[in-house]
């Protein structure tokens, strides 16, 4: 039986090795082979290759001055067509080949004579469905032994817009788009400066997404844009359709509920970070692009921060530091205090509180998780729901909800003020993802003080402390200024809890090269 159970795990091991290089074999026939100057023959390959692709336009053309020479476009048929050859650059090439004679064509065609910017050509069979398949026009020509990619419309996309998370009082509000490429532009936009670099990569087997490395040659360090290029090339995926995919697939310790990337709608709060010495990681087809390395202050600033007065940039700090500290405590304190340490509170409140209790039939951690809950599916299904309808759910629905739910003696209003307090807090936090770990550190905390009172919720806090202590971002901790801020000559603790005002904020953030951190300066 063994033996029999052998034979055909070998059988099936060399059909597998068989087929897989069969197909590997027909691969690189299909599109590893080099263009050759037979346009019959390209015609041919090229056709194959996208076989069973209706929305692939090939169209054969003649050019030169008698018409001698044949051509053929290809393109997405949403991406070209239409008045495509009237008016694009495509048009514009092939017009301009039909003044030439054969001999003059090729060598127009080899010197780009005509003068037209972005036409790449292509050697082989693969650089050119690549090169198709980013929503330009491959022009294949008799005679020619190279295909040119030639810039066309490109994919259809939404334009730019204004933001829909990060508001701002005072500044732009422009947002990023679906397109890498515009992305990028509106952060170079921001920062006209050659420093500025943008690298390239390509994501995926199947997707082949483009994802663009931004960054401040001068003021980032090496070993960190290493580090990301190595984390990026560590893994195979079919497809990235988000920039969510690229976070979660390099982010260092997988397990924790802080975000250990910063994202951003906004390009001034992406080119911000550039000029503090971070990079910027842009995908295409996702709006949201992500900022490291990173920390817990970063999180709490906003862009307008920098634009209004240091006064009214701390207050907003100091507020948004509290709510952090809230939406993640405020239930668990509640209940260690009601079940446990009732002796902290002032008669008159204690007594308010029993009398608010009366009659609840539920244990005080019963009455907060069922109100916790609720607002979280509130919370869900506002997202959900279209427009105005999710708005109007969130406030409505937990208004009606907890009225109802203290008129039927199921909870007691001091539980629907504290947990609409929490909420509160959690939407206080500017970026959704870092409000998200509060959120859910929340039920840790509820489940430590119901056990143990004050010193379930000291163990809890010890604990969160303990894990962010030991939290880096591409080796920055976690917890900077507030930890090894000698390293930075205390200048960061100017920029964290406070706003200094801006004269006073002359070097660069820990995230830039050492000797070049003085970043404002007084001209004599």
């Amino acid at each position: 039986m063994q033996q029999k159970e052998e034979k055909i795990a070998g059988h099936t091991a060399k059909h597998i090795a068989g087929h897989t290089a069969e197909h590997t074999t027909e691969r690189n026939a299909e599109y590893n082979d080099e263009i050759t100057t037979s346009l019959q023959e390209n015609a041919a390959r090229f056709q194959k290759i996208f076989s069973g692709c209706a929305d692939i336009k090939m169209r054969t053309m003649k050019i030169g001055q008698k018409q001698q020479i044949e051509c053929m476009a290809a393109y997405i048929e949403v991406t070209g067509g239409g008045a495509i050859f009237e008016k694009s650059l495509v048009g514009r090439l092939l017009n301009e080949l039909c003044h030439y004679n054969e001999k003059e064509v090729y060598e127009r065609l080899s010197q780009n004579a005509l003068g037209l910017s972005d036409v790449t050509p292509f050697d082989t069979f693969s650089d050119a469905a690549a090169g198709l398949l980013t929503g330009d026009t491959i022009l294949f020509i008799d005679g020619y032994d190279k295909a040119l990619k030639i810039p066309d419309k490109g994919y259809p996309s939404m334009g730019i817009s204004e933001v829909n998370s990060e508001k701002v009082i005072r500044g732009s509000n422009e947002g990023f788009t679906e397109s890498v490429k515009a992305n990028t532009a509106l952060v170079r936009k921001r920062i006209r400066s050659p420093k500025v670099k943008v690298k390239e990569k390509k994501i995926g087997l199947r997707s082949k997404t483009n994802v663009d490395l931004m960054y401040m040659e001068d003021l980032i360090y090496p070993g960190v844009l290493e580090e990301v290029e190595k984390r990026l090339d560590g893994f195979e995926i079919d497809g990235v359709l988000d920039s969510g995919i690229i976070e979660q697939l390099t982010e260092e310790k997988w397990y924790s509920p802080f975000p250990q990337f910063q994202t951003t709608q906004r390009p001034d709060r992406a080119a911000m970070a550039i000029l503090e010495g971070r990079v910027v990681l842009i995908a295409d087809n996702s709006p949201i692009a992500l900022i490291l390395p990173t920390d817990y202050n970063s999180f709490i600033q906003t862009s307008d921060d920098y634009y209004n007065r240091w006064e009214i940039a701390s207050l907003g700090r100091i507020l948004r530091f509290l709510a952090s500290f809230f939406a993640m405590t405020l239930p668990g304190l509640y209940l260690a205090v009601c079940n446990f340490h009732t002796q902290i509170l002032p008669t008159k409140l204690l007594l308010s509180f029993a009398a608010a209790r009366q009659g609840v039939p539920f244990p005080g951690v019963v009455e907060v998780l069922l109100m916790e809950l609720s607002f979280e599916l509130l919370r869900e299904a506002g997202v959900r729901l279209p427009g105005a309808m999710g708005n109007t759910i969130g406030i409505v629905g937990g208004l009606i909800i907890g009225q109802a739910a203290v008129e039927a003696n199921l909870v007691s209003p001091i539980v629907v003020i504290v947990v609409a307090f929490t909420a509160l807090c959690s939407f206080a936090v500017p970026n959704e993802e870092f409000a998200t770990a509060f959120r859910i550190l929340k039920f840790f905390f509820i489940a430590m003080c119901a056990w143990l009172g004050f010193f379930g919720f000291l163990m809890a806090l010890l604990a969160v402390l303990i894990h962010l202590s030991h939290l880096k971002s591409f080796g920055i901790p976690y917890l900077m200024p507030f930890v090894g801020a000698d390293v930075t000559d205390y200048q960061d603790e100017r920029d964290s809890l406070l706003r200094l005002p801006l004269y006073q904020l002359r070097h660069r953030p820990v995230f830039a090269r050492r000797h070049n951190r003085l970043r404002l300066r007084r001209k004599k």
